[in-house]
């Protein structure tokens, strides 16, 4: 496993921002792909965001025109920049790097995730 650590999460008021990082102890240009995802309280965790190795990104629908992801090679950080947050945006995020390994699969790598609550 390679360590995964998320940062940036808290409280903030519906309408606001925050930015959500995701620092790997090792290169990330070796992922494949890197995700956010998120579970709030009794839900199924779901994926917002995704960015692959050639720059191609896709977002829930929930997060479109809303939330960018970002990969920073040099830095081995993963970025979530949240915008216009709304109450419905509250769970717990977690980092995730995808490395394929052969064609039937490969390795999933989860950071501990990080909380984040919007108040209305």
């Amino acid at each position: 496993q390679v360590p995964l650590v998320e940062s940036g999460g808290g409280l903030v008021q519906a309408g606001g921002s925050l930015r959500l990082s995701c620092v790997s102890s090792r290169s990330i240009s070796r992922f494949d792909r890197m995700s956010w995802y998120r579970q709030a309280p009794g839900k199924q965790r779901e994926l917002v965001a995704r960015v692959t190795s050639g720059g191609d990104t896709n977002y829930a629908d929930s997060v479109k025109g809303r939330f960018t992801i970002s990969r920073d090679n040099a830095k081995n950080t993963l970025y979530l920049q949240m915008n216009s947050l709304k109450p419905e945006d509250t769970a717990v995020y977690y980092c995730n790097a995808f490395r394929q390994v052969s064609i039937e699969g490969g390795v999933d790598h989860w950071g501990e995730g990080t909380l984040v609550t919007v108040s209305s």
